[in-house]
């Protein structure tokens, strides 16, 4: 270890220990203990992934940036990729994108050819991952990849069709209709709507308004909610945005505590919908970023917060409720997870978004639990060894863990100093993976709206029997994109003999409440998921 990294290891360990102690003091944690254990899937991936994205097959959609020079993971073939308007190297034999089979976490290359830094994503009704934008000859892009098994041979395909304006620092999300909606970029306070089918681009004033100097209206928060509007969030600023009319119909309170979007971000979560309250009062929770200045002046290291706000847009009289994270962090990565509860990982607690712009990277996450009481929602858990602050994801898997990927926080692959380039991937598993996991034995794979549905479930206590379904998000830059959890009215489970049980539910009732996808379907009881099983909604 150079003698730079191990300064930046002792004064991260300081820190935390500091900050530990003066929360213990305060009494702000809610528990202090070893939750959940760390291992390493791929001890050298070849490529920082950037952007990150689970698949039906059971496989990650691993995205880095093109203009970086030669990754560390060869194309196949001696296939090669040439371009002229690269910024880097104009001749290159590496691949950039590669996907992660989860059964056997072997790698395989992906060829992409136009720049993807910075860019956004969504899947779309049939499974096919929707890749938007980014920076120099992929400003106008729009790319697709129909993803395959872990042996098959699917590939990125860059389309024809430009985007209608250029997006570099996007937003995506599914829309009931099937288009998706992106949201903002450098430079671009505008919507548009892939496919266009006729449209154009529409100023929102939200998103340009929210430029306070350092462009903190970037990646904007977007979620999609059961009123069929969408809440719309840049900065510290959010409205109610109807998709249809492409105006702003409400303007909801300020979010105290300063910025909130790249470059200075937390993260955000449309927190779980249920329907046992027929989908009503959906909430939305802000944690985290950065001080503002942060980015404008990196050598001041200025502290992260440590400040959540959570709102019900909805509600008449909305307004924020703020509380505190035991942890100062920025660019953290907000995880929905099967049991209703949400996991806060990576970020670093000093700094912003940026080439060289953090320090102190947190090690530790910590679980938000949506149901506490006020003050009593957060639960330190174990930390890793391995820093994740700037071009870091976080995705829930099939099976319960969550993936965790990248960090680069220097313009190309720097494999050596104090947060360099980070290749390796993990995985946590939440301290839920324990004892004797409910299974699913079988549930349909393809769910109409409204459709009642039988699941068999086995190894489960039938007073305390879930039925969830998570979609798979694009995570990228400390947001996953689409991500949503919806709760389903699950009946008495009926025995079936053998020690399971039938358990009746309804599908969701529209593509408001959950737009056409693929979602894994968890069954989970006293708070144990089973591993999903993936089915079509809609």
């Amino acid at each position: 270890m150079g003698s730079s990294m191990a300064t930046g290891v002792v004064v991260q360990l300081l820190f935390f220990g500091f900050q530990l102690v003066a929360l213990l003091m305060s009494g702000a944690v809610l528990q202090v203990e070893a939750q959940g254990t760390w291992e390493i899937l791929v001890e050298n991936a070849g490529i920082a992934s950037m952007h990150t994205a689970i698949t039906r097959f059971n496989t990650a959609v691993l995205l880095d940036r093109t203009d970086i020079g030669a990754s560390q993971l060869a194309l196949p073939n001696e296939e090669c990729r040439n371009d002229r308007q690269d910024e880097s190297l104009q001749h290159d034999c590496t691949a950039h994108s590669a996907v992660l089979d989860l059964g056997t976490n072997r790698i395989r290359p992906l060829f992409v050819q136009t720049d993807t830094w910075c860019s956004s994503g969504q899947f779309r009704d049939d499974g096919t991952l929707v890749q938007t934008g980014g920076d120099n000859d992929g400003y106008s892009k729009i790319r697709t990849f129909t993803p395959c098994p872990g042996d098959g041979d699917c590939n990125w395909v860059e389309t024809d069709v430009p985007l209608v304006e250029g997006r570099w620092y996007a937003s995506n999300a599914q829309l009931p209709d099937g288009t998706q909606i992106l949201v903002g970029g450098r430079n671009n306070p505008t919507v548009e709507f892939v496919p266009a089918n006729g449209r154009g681009a529409t100023y929102v004033p939200l998103i340009g308004n929210a430029n306070d100097g350092q462009a903190d209206n970037l990646y904007p928060y977007v979620h999609l909610l059961p009123n069929d509007q969408i809440f719309m969030f840049a900065n510290q600023y959010s409205i109610l945005f109807d998709w249809k009319t492409v105006t702003a119909v409400k303007q909801l309170p300020n979010l105290p505590g300063g910025p909130r979007n790249y470059p200075s971000a937390g993260s955000s979560v449309l927190l779980p919908l249920s329907a046992y309250i027929d989908y009503a009062l959906p909430e939305v929770v802000v944690c985290g970023g950065a001080t503002y200045g942060a980015f404008l002046n990196p050598g001041a290291a200025l502290p992260a917060t440590t400040s959540c706000g959570r709102i019900a847009p909805l509600s008449e009289g909305a307004n924020w409720q703020m509380e505190n994270m035991p942890l100062r962090r920025n660019m953290g990565d907000m995880v929905l997870l099967p049991d209703r509860t949400v996991l806060i990982v990576n970020g670093a607690a000093n700094g912003a978004q940026g080439w060289g712009n953090a320090q102190n990277p947190v090690l530790t996450p910590v679980l938000y639990n949506p149901n506490g009481a006020v003050g009593r929602r957060f639960q330190v858990l174990t930390g890793t060894k391995i820093a994740r602050v700037y071009h870091s994801t976080a995705n829930l898997l099939p099976d319960g863990r969550v993936l965790i990927a990248g960090s680069n926080t220097h313009q190309f692959y720097t494999l050596t100093g104090y947060l360099a380039t980070e290749l390796r991937i993990e995985a946590y598993s939440p301290a839920y993976l324990r004892g004797n996991r409910p299974v699913i034995a079988y549930a349909p794979g393809e769910l109409a709206y409204n459709e009642r549905f039988e699941a068999r479930v086995e190894n489960a206590n039938p007073r305390a029997i879930e039925l969830n379904l998570v979609s798979a998000a694009y995570s990228t830059h400390s947001f996953g994109q689409g991500q949503r959890l919806i709760e389903l009215n699950a009946a008495v489970p009926a025995a079936a003999g053998g020690g399971a049980y039938t358990v009746a539910a309804n599908a969701p009732p529209s593509a408001v409440i959950a737009p056409a996808a693929y979602y894994m379907l968890f069954a989970v009881s006293e708070g144990i998921p089973s591993v999903a099983q993936w089915v079509h909604v809609g």
